[in-house]
């Protein structure tokens, strides 16, 4: 299953473009990300898919949310992980504060881990159908439906569904004037 259902090409043209305007070497962010250059330069051509992980860790070098790779959210860019499947539904901008809203599933018995976000940066999840585990790895939450967890992702997190039953929910993402995305 591929990491993004939108076109790869389009992706890495964004990584490019963002990488370049910061005048940061291909083998700089890739050190910075902790992927490899290869991996980096197969993303920039369009040649390979990344994963969800591999995304967040780019961007968060970037300074950038991740919707800034992705495209327009009238697209809206599905983006899978180890566990976790979100579609990008919203992309808001208030004040130099961006918002990224999602649609998110949890398959059951599936788990991820996600790299650490920028720094300041936040996740707050509705949890519609199953019961989720969700935060930093050194102290998760639990909710189950109708439930609300929230937690600063600037550290290594992760996602579980717990139990039988496929997580639904939704997933915002508030990144601070200093990560916003540009313009």
């Amino acid at each position: 299953m591929t990491a993004v259902n939108g076109d790869p090409r389009e992706v890495g043209r964004r990584v490019r473009r963002l990488r370049q305007e910061r005048g940061i070497s291909l083998s700089e962010l890739a050190r910075r990300a902790g992927v490899g250059k290869a991996t980096l330069s197969g993303l920039e051509t369009g040649t390979r898919n990344p994963t969800l992980d591999t995304l967040w860790a780019i961007t968060a070098q970037l300074g950038v949310p991740i919707a800034a790779v992705l495209g327009p959210p009238d697209d809206h860019v599905t983006v899978r992980g180890a566990a976790v499947e979100a579609t990008l539904l919203e992309l808001f901008e208030d004040a130099g504060v961006t918002y990224e809203l999602y649609r998110m599933r949890v398959p059951p018995g599936a788990t991820q881990t996600s790299p650490a976000h920028h720094e300041g940066v936040t996740e707050h999840i509705t949890v519609f159908t199953g019961t989720l585990s969700a935060g930093p790895l050194d102290a998760p939450l639990l909710a189950g439906p109708g439930g609300y967890l929230t937690w600063r992702s600037d550290v290594p997190h992760g996602y579980a569904a717990v139990g039988e039953e496929e997580v639904l929910a939704s997933l915002l993402i508030r990144y601070p004037a200093a990560t916003s995305r540009p313009s």
